[in-house]
């Protein structure tokens, strides 16, 4: 069992590092989901977020959560072959959690330096929870 912790991890990058072991066969644990980073002006973030949450309808879908766990689960799932049953297997592998929950508070966590927000060269980045909060999560 591996168990991430996202704070100022690049979401795509921890995202890679997640389903590959999903898919090796190891049960992955990702905590601090809200304090993930992902790159780009605040505009553009939003604008991206927004679009994928106003495609389909309310009773087709495709659907996108607001919620930063769940968020950072579907991204995760985006680097799976989740049609297939490998990959089907290997996401239900992943669970991932805002905060710290109590069954976790004592374990090492594994932290990406390749990941980390501050090898960038710019400044532009958002967290998930303030991406998150824009789109209308009503939680915390």
């Amino acid at each position: 069992m591996k168990i991430f912790d996202a704070k100022d991890l690049i979401i795509g990058r921890m995202a890679t590092v997640v389903a590959k072991s999903a898919l090796l066969g190891e049960e992955v644990i990702v905590l601090n989901c809200e304090k993930a980073v992902i790159t780009g002006s605040k505009a553009d973030v939003v604008a991206k977020f927004k679009r994928k949450r106003s495609m389909g309808t309310h009773a087709v879908g495709p659907f996108f959560p607001r919620s930063p766990d769940r968020m950072v689960k579907r991204i995760i799932r985006g680097m799976l072959p989740y049609k297939q049953q490998k990959g089907d297997v290997a996401f239900k592998r992943v669970l991932c959690y805002n905060g710290v929950p109590e069954a976790f508070a004592g374990k090492e966590t594994v932290t990406l330096a390749e990941a980390n927000v501050s090898k960038m060269s710019n400044l532009r980045y958002m967290t998930i929870g303030e991406v998150s909060k824009i789109l209308g999560n009503k939680e915390k």
